[in-house]
């Protein structure tokens, strides 16, 4: 049984629909408050002193943000657009030289903005 998820950082998102189990007002009697897992339907259950009542088990939904869902779909884009291009330049001389002039002015504009920001 999950006793507690707690979402925890900017990309997570939980959700806990809480529920109370049944049981009748003690009354002392043996037994009351044990449990047993009923094969039959898959399920824990508690004796309540009268009759086995259904544990009941709240749903916990565990999800990521809007925001990490968008980033983690544009990352899966751009990656299919690299593989498609290196594809690309294995195939076309042209394609390989334009993706090494990208290549190269992308490093001259990280040794750049690294300059000047020093």
């Amino acid at each position: 049984m999950i006793k507690s998820v707690i979402g925890n950082g900017r990309y997570l998102v939980t959700y806990n629909n809480s529920v109370s189990n049944y049981t009748n007002n003690y009354s002392g009697a043996q037994g009351l408050g044990n449990m047993q897992f009923n094969t039959t339907n898959q399920r824990i259950e508690v004796w309540d002193g009268q009759m086995w009542q259904p544990m009941q088990m709240g749903d916990v939904n565990v999800s990521l943000t809007q925001e990490a869902q968008d980033a983690i779909g544009w990352a899966v884009e751009k990656r299919q657009q690299e593989l498609r291009t290196n594809l690309l330049a294995e195939q076309h001389p042209a394609v390989a030289d334009q993706l090494a002039a990208v290549r190269e002015a992308e490093e001259k504009l990280r040794m750049i903005t690294a300059l000047i920001t020093i």
